[in-house]
């Protein structure tokens, strides 16, 4: 199996989002390394032989994906054995020249304590966390949304990485069975808070298959109680007029980029 090395002097986040986009597009396995906090020479020869053992190894040279600022610690990583990719230089001097300004890297600028909504993010998943599964709805009226769905349709994850990713808090509140009874109706506690609320839906299929890692045969997991409480919470969507989005199929990275592009919510991110 051909390897893939993500490598940085910083947290090497960019290197991995920008190579496993590039290599999602090809239908092929790659073994995924991830190296981080490379800002010694010393550190750097180490990457290097790893690289090299690795292509021994599989006969294939690595693929290396880096974001390095130090210039020798770049120079010694471009020595390996590995096909090289080194995001900075493909687009800085262009970049440099359409702006007019020459730029000035420094390590640890892109993900760091430093970054201008470092404090709002850390807020925003104190808030997710304590504003999880409708415990503390007194705080709903801070909240920029309010995730509602039956339970484990994926309304936690979700809040925590709008949260963590673009420092929005989110609520997230279960529609259980007291709510949906014979007929569920807007709960009374969200009403006033309708104009926030965001709903996620699940096919009956996949509801039965995560409730059952949980909760294997009961009630709660089979397959008649799933499909009667998603009827019932679409159609209390559809009446009161809730967006919704059915996250069966997507990850949760997805289902937060298509709930910000529904609802306009800004990004603190950077």
């Amino acid at each position: 199996m051909r390897t893939a090395y993500y490598i940085s002097d910083g947290t090497a986040i960019t290197a991995e989002v920008f190579g496993h986009a590039l290599l999602s597009l090809f239908p092929v396995e790659f073994e995924h390394i991830t190296e981080p906090f490379i800002e010694t020479e010393e550190k750097a020869h180490k990457i290097v032989n790893k690289i090299s053992e690795s292509f021994q190894r599989s006969g294939e040279r690595p693929l290396v994906f880096y974001t390095i600022v130090n210039k020798d610690v770049r120079e010694i990583i471009s020595t390996s054995k590995g096909i090289h990719y080194n995001f900075l230089d493909q687009f800085v001097a262009p970049l440099e020249k359409a702006i007019g300004v020459p730029s000035k890297p420094e390590k640890h600028r892109t993900h760091s304590i430093h970054e201008k909504t470092y404090d709002i993010r850390i807020d925003a998943v104190n808030y997710a966390l304590a504003n999880d599964d409708g415990v503390n709805l007194k705080d709903y009226n801070q909240a920029d949304i309010v995730l509602v769905g039956v339970s484990r349709s994926g309304k936690p994850p979700t809040s925590l990485y709008l949260a963590l990713q673009y420092g929005i808090k989110a609520a997230n509140y279960p529609f259980t069975d007291d709510d949906i009874g014979d007929s569920l109706r807007m709960p009374a506690a969200l009403r006033q808070y309708k104009d926030k609320l965001f709903g996620l839906t699940i096919s009956p299929e996949r509801l039965v298959q995560i409730r059952s890692e949980r909760r294997a045969n009961s009630k709660y997991a089979s397959m008649q109680q799933c499909r009667m409480e998603i009827r019932q919470v679409e159609n209390l969507y559809r009446k009161e007029k809730i967006p919704f989005l059915n996250s069966t199929k997507y990850s949760v990275e997805e289902i937060s980029a298509k709930i910000l592009a529904e609802t306009g919510l800004s990004r603190n991110k950077y």
